[in-house]
């Protein structure tokens, strides 16, 4: 498979294009690829330093490398286009054909996408990641009532990281709750979660797959032996499906298309930072 060096170059944190340049990267295949981010790339003289890590990778590589750009000081932008390698300038595509469009030109500042200037924003994403944590597994019963989401399932379903990212990427408050096998013999939900039933989804996951992540964490105990796997599972779906909670299979779903399946399926509000 045929190495390319990768670079995604900001004069900000870098997650915008990142994100893009990754999408865009895994259409191809047959590439493998060697990333770098390289953030808060805004003066000229750090885009020089740039330029010649550049060239450092096409020197041992032997390939033109791929630079994703999203830089905002034309200065900037002008000195990482003489980099020997293909640049995809994210800025200059998009902004200047919206600058025409729109009669008026950009504001050209920095950090604009990812920053915490809009201080109503940031506390109200802090707020949903505090939340997130201190209602994480089961922990915490205070003020659930607050949650917008309450995620269920058997224990390394998938609940905790799939909380995490919507409090942070959306400004969710998530709680999550563990079936334990006092509930799965119970046959009923934890107790403090039967009020608030209507706001409860359900990850459930392939024994299998359940078990070779508990056995990662605890080998050679009854908790990932494959038959207990196979019970809590059936158990945990039987016992949703009775309550009337809606689950997802998360055992090969992403954690970004099991948010933004929950997201939609749940119809709450996408919050953008």
């Amino acid at each position: 498979m045929p190495q390319r060096h990768v670079f995604f170059i900001s004069d900000s944190t870098g997650i915008t294009v990142e994100t893009l340049g990754s999408s865009l990267m895994a259409q191809f295949d047959g590439v493998g690829r060697n990333r770098t981010t390289l953030p808060f790339i805004d003066s000229p003289s750090k885009a020089r330093d740039a330029v010649g890590q550049i060239g450092a990778a096409h020197r041992e590589s032997g390939e033109r490398p791929l630079v994703f750009t999203s830089l905002v000081d034309e200065a900037v932008r002008a000195e990482i286009s003489q980099a020997d390698a293909l640049v995809l300038d994210v800025f200059e595509r998009f902004i200047v054909p919206l600058e025409k469009e729109l009669g008026q030109r950009s504001s050209h500042a920095i950090g604009k996408s990812h920053s915490a200037a809009n201080t109503n924003d940031y506390d109200h994403r802090m707020e949903a990641i505090n939340f997130t944590l201190s209602h994480d597994d089961g922990v915490s019963h205070r003020a659930l009532e607050e949650a917008e989401l309450i995620l269920v399932g058997v224990s390394r379903s998938g609940k905790t990281p799939t909380s995490l990212y919507m409090a942070m990427q959306f400004g969710l408050k998530v709680a999550n709750y563990p079936l334990i096998p006092e509930d799965l013999d119970a046959k009923r939900l934890p107790p403090s979660i039967i009020p608030l039933k209507h706001k409860a989804w359900g990850l459930t996951i392939q024994p299998e797959r359940l078990h070779q992540i508990r056995t990662e964490r605890r080998p050679n105990s009854t908790y990932a032996a494959m038959d207990n796997c196979r019970q809590e599972v059936a158990a945990a779906e039987r016992l949703m499906q009775s309550a009337g909670i809606a689950f997802l299979d998360s055992t090969t779903k992403s954690i970004e298309e099991i948010a933004t399946t929950l997201l939609h399926e749940a119809h709450l509000t996408r919050k953008v930072f």
